[in-house]
């Protein structure tokens, strides 16, 4: 069974090329589509690390020059995602997440919420969310924000009112868990730099259409929509699943206690929580200053470094950061080599069959709630982008009007934060709260399918009102 897991991406890619090429596909196409299949498959059952499996693909279709004919355009294909700003703006705001971590400031940030709101199970819910909420726009990892930051804090409170994994869990812990990985969901879709598939589909957006999303253009769209969504999850966990423990004065007291060990704020603190508020200023308002917003996120990145926020060796030796920029990289010119070769616009032609003559509105919708559901096929938010998103885009090219296109690309885009919420493996903090024990997998499948339907109505509402 190791073995077949180990090799099941070359399994599945060998067996595809044996079969005829479909009409329609030139050879290079087919053999192109098989290897982006494998890889596809390799993202998902990881029998090496994603990145590797990424860096494989692109290696092996230039090797045998399925792009192109000429090997220098095939070595340029291979390398034109490293050169992708959108790449270098997710490797900027890894080292954010850094500057939060070694600052304290995402501790502090949390600690003060819950000194506030901690006064009851409901409030420490709020407390928990919001916390999430404030580090959102600058951590597009939503392990790192909610797992990484969020989870280590959130961890201290069930025990202290005797709440454990096998012992009471429904007094505190179970409420807590579902709260804090809801919640990350419906931010992940809020913020464009929320989570980092958000970016990679933003580009490939920008390689289907020609179509450029701004982090503001994103924000106008998604934060109506989801703060509403955002206000309601903790309120809801709490009829729908409530905790047993209603109050919790203890709550503040330790997050004050805890607080008084950090001391007060430093001169690091203040300076992280101003080039993140920097940044923020950079991605919503830079194109009225002619600045970029990978731009910004280096420069503010420099700075950092220069202040020592972080140190230089930080960043050169960030595993995290510098595995998904090599990891997106390659997944980026793999999706576009699917438009290169063809392939998008023949299965687009294939699928379109069967919706012609559907009103667009119509199509919108079929797309959102398709789109929304396979994701119970993926273990990885990255791996549905790469896969189904230029698919979709394809298929919606050429059955709704031109100026509906956008549009319809920035809701399938922005469902990939909260369809996180479906399943204990949909998205990366998924693994760390459900493995807290607090939540039994069948209670976990009932709440994700109950919330992500919530979600997902949400998704069509809003798909409706803009498209």
């Amino acid at each position: 069974m190791e073995y077949l897991k180990k090799f099941s991406p070359i399994i599945v890619t060998v067996l595809m090329t044996l079969f005829p090429t479909p009409e329609g596909l030139t050879p290079q196409a087919w053999y192109f589509l098989a290897i982006f299949v494998g890889v596809v498959v390799g993202l998902i059952v990881e029998p090496v690390p994603a990145a590797l499996v990424g860096l494989a693909g692109v290696a092996v279709v230039a090797m045998f020059g399925l792009v192109d004919p000429s090997a220098t355009v095939n070595r340029n294909w291979m390398l034109s995602g490293f050169g992708n700003g959108v790449i270098w703006l997710i490797f900027s705001a890894f080292m954010f997440a850094l500057g939060y971590k070694k600052t304290g400031l995402g501790k502090r940030i949390s600690l003060i919420l819950i000194k506030y709101l901690g006064k009851s199970t409901l409030g420490l819910g709020y407390a928990v969310a919001f916390s999430d909420a404030v580090l959102a726009p600058f951590m597009p990892s939503n392990t790192a924000r909610s797992a990484g930051t969020i989870y280590p804090v959130a961890s201290n409170i069930p025990p202290m009112f005797d709440s454990y994994a096998d012992k009471n869990p429904r007094k505190m812990g179970a409420y807590l868990c579902w709260v804090a990985f809801a919640s990350t969901c419906v931010t992940s879709s809020m913020f464009l730099t929320a989570l980092a598939p958000n970016l990679l589909a933003v580009d490939l957006i920008q390689q289907s259409l020609g179509v450029s999303l701004q982090w503001g253009e994103w924000a106008s769209i998604m934060i109506p929509t989801m703060l509403p969504l955002f206000l309601l999850t903790p309120w809801l966990a709490y009829v729908i699943y409530p905790p047993t423990q209603k109050v919790s004065p203890e709550a503040p007291v330790w997050a004050t206690d805890e607080l008084r060990k950090m001391g007060p704020v430093s001169s690091k603190e203040f300076l992280m929580l101003g080039y993140a508020v920097l940044a923020l200023v950079f991605w919503i308002f830079g194109k009225q200053f002619g600045v970029n917003g990978t731009v910004a996120a280096v420069f503010v990145l420099t700075l950092m470094v220069l202040s020592d926020i972080i140190t230089w060796e930080d960043v050169i030796t960030n595993k995290g950061a510098w595995n998904v920029l090599v990891w997106f990289a390659t997944l980026v010119a793999m999706a576009s080599g699917l438009k290169k070769t063809g392939v998008l616009t023949w299965i687009g032609d294939l699928v379109s069959v069967y919706l012609q003559g559907l009103p667009a509105g119509t199509v919108a919708i079929m797309l959102i709630l398709l789109f929304f559901v396979l994701h119970y096929f993926f273990a990885s938010t990255t791996a549905h982008t790469t896969a189904l998103l230029p698919l979709f885009l394809a298929i919606a090219g050429p059955l709704v009007p031109s100026d509906m296109l956008p549009r319809i690309a920035l809701m399938l885009a922005a469902s990939l934060g909260v369809m996180g919420v479906i399943t204990p493996y949909a998205t990366g903090p998924a693994p760390i709260w459900y493995g807290a024990g607090f939540i039994s997998q069948a209670r976990w499948w009932g709440l994700g399918a109950l919330f992500g339907s919530l979600y997902l109505a949400a998704m069509v509402i809003v798909t409706l009102l803009y498209v």
